[in-house]
């Protein structure tokens, strides 16, 4: 058993997260070079250093800061070591003993993006970019930054081993700005900070504790043993455990992430205080929302302005509230609005943000109706599925480019919501409806037991993972373009991802006016 670590909280400092420099520019484009490499780092006062894997030698990785329409070439280099530090399955597919264990491939989260630089699960490389996967071998990747000003984040995309890679330290932001964005005078500046999340569990030594199996004592699990999902013990913030934030008496725009491999975040301030919504994963809303908590799966953002105007000298503790927290995940951050006022703010709260072009059911060619479902896999271990296929499966999602569909996603599975992401496409959540489960298992008849309900005050802008609660058809619409190629869509509960409940979609362009 895990012995968990008791440590103080709110006694490090925020890291204010680095912004990565193009090794060179031109007139609309510029190129970047990011090693991924071993490394150690602090990330508690009581803590000795703790091995990682990070993007340039940093945990989180270095942030991008990119213009709308600007093309970034990114070249993705290899430097891990051969062998993992976290305890590989190689019963699960993609992450056969045959496989070099220090493979990785970068996604960018939310990204419209060519197939090619999207970060298919099996374009990994490795060292030196040798021993690729069979798919779109690729060393520097295009990212045209055709979406609007937004929060997007990379992080690592290996079939089998993309929850271990993440936990050992692969991520970071990726934010796109455009003009209109920088008109609404937002805080900005160092009144503007990204905020990433995770969960993280360590053994006294400072290393970290990933679990390698539900039960030594099991001889019929394999060794090391997926152990999913996995909520680990302790909350960090930009690569400190329960870090502290002094603040100004004003106002302060925070993008947050939660990038835990599984856990779920309900996110409240001890203060009572609002938190004026200004974004989603997809970008800004079209008004500003007032909400006083928000639940985040992982994988998803939030764009929020905080006002410490009428807190000063007072601490406030952005706090966890989901009901499976532990005493120990109950606290996130804490700020300390202390620091006196050093000019008027003149930032904007403004009520309209600007407009978004919605979808309307009619314009949808097709509708799909996609089961979540639960099976066991042949060392009985719970398996979770998208429409019951597994990933080697054939390709059953197969869309015109450009089109508009409606993706009905039937929940199943009988625990927490699962967080559903689509690749290339930002979709918009028309509602969930409950629907009679026992029914629909015996017959496949789908019959509702309740009128739909519209998407949270905090779900109405663009997303790219959306929540999808047991019992409920939760129902999103999206356009399927501008790329053509093959991409996937998962479960964003990393366990869950890793061991099959991912599957890929392919975008086409139809030849001579004909359907394939």
């Amino acid at each position: 058993m895990h012995e968990k670590i008791k440590l103080q909280k709110f006694v490090d400092a925020l890291p204010i997260l680095k912004t990565i420099s193009p090794k060179s520019r031109s007139n609309n484009s510029s190129y970047y070079e990011v090693t991924m490499k071993e490394f150690t780092q602090k990330l508690h006062r009581d803590l000795p250093p703790t091995r990682l894997w990070g993007y340039d030698r940093t945990f989180p990785g270095p942030t991008f800061e990119v213009m709308k329409n600007e093309t970034v070439f990114v070249k993705w280099l290899n430097d891990l070591p051969n062998k993992h530090f976290l305890p590989v399955d190689t019963t699960i597919h993609g992450s056969e003993i045959t496989l070099p264990e220090g493979r990785s491939v970068v996604h960018l989260h939310g990204g419209s993006t060519p197939a090619h630089s999207d970060g298919y699960p099996e374009a990994w490389f490795t060292r030196h970019f040798h021993e690729t996967g069979p798919l779109f071998k690729r060393e520097v990747y295009t990212y045209p930054n055709i979406e609007r000003a937004t929060t997007l984040w990379y992080h690592d995309h290996t079939v089998g081993i993309t929850r271990l890679n993440v936990y050992a330290g692969l991520a970071g932001f990726y934010l796109i700005r455009d003009m209109h964005e920088q008109s609404l005078n937002l805080p900005g500046g160092k009144y503007e900070i990204p905020l990433l999340i995770v969960d993280r569990s360590f053994n006294p030594d400072g290393s970290l504790y990933y679990p390698s199996t539900w039960d030594p004592n099991d001889k019929s699990l394999p060794q090391p043993s997926l152990v999913s999902p996995f909520d680990a013990d302790t909350i960090l913030v930009n690569g400190k455990v329960n870090p502290f934030l002094e603040v100004e008496p004003r106002k302060y725009r925070f993008r947050i992430l939660n990038a835990s491999n599984s856990r779920i975040l309900t996110l409240k301030m001890d203060s009572n205080q609002p938190f004026y919504q200004i974004g989603t994963d997809g970008g800004l809303l079209e008004t500003t929302v007032a909400i006083n908590e928000f639940i985040l799966m992982s994988a998803e953002r939030i764009d929020v302005i905080i006002d410490f105007s009428r807190y000063y000298g007072q601490n406030i503790i952005l706090k966890n509230v989901t009901k499976s927290a532990s005493p120990e995940t109950t606290d996130v951050m804490q700020f300390r609005v202390i620091v006196p006022l050093k000019r008027t703010d003149t930032s904007s709260l403004p009520f309209y943000l600007g407009k978004i072009n919605r979808l309307l059911r009619r314009m949808a060619k097709r509708t799909r109706d996609l089961t979540l479902v639960r099976n066991k896999d042949r060392y009985g271990r719970s398996l979770n599925l998208l429409d019951g296929k597994m990933w080697i499966d054939r390709i059953s999602e197969r869309i015109e480019v450009n089109t508009i569909e409606i993706w009905r996603i039937i929940n199943l599975i009988d625990d927490d919501p699962h967080p559903i992401h689509l690749h290339l496409v930002n979709f918009q959540i028309l509602d969930r409806q409950p629907f009679d489960v026992s029914q629909f298992q015996k017959n496949g008849n789908l019959i509702f037991t309740g009128p739909p309900i519209p998407p949270n005050p905090y779900e109405m802008g663009l997303k790219d993972t959306v929540q999808t609660p047991f019992g409920y058809v939760t129902s999103i619409i999206a356009r399927f373009g501008p790329f053509t190629g093959r991409y996937v869509w998962h479960c964003h509960m990393l366990e869950h991802e890793d061991h099959e409940m991912m599957r890929p979609f392919e975008i086409f362009k139809a030849q001579d006016g004909r359907r394939r």
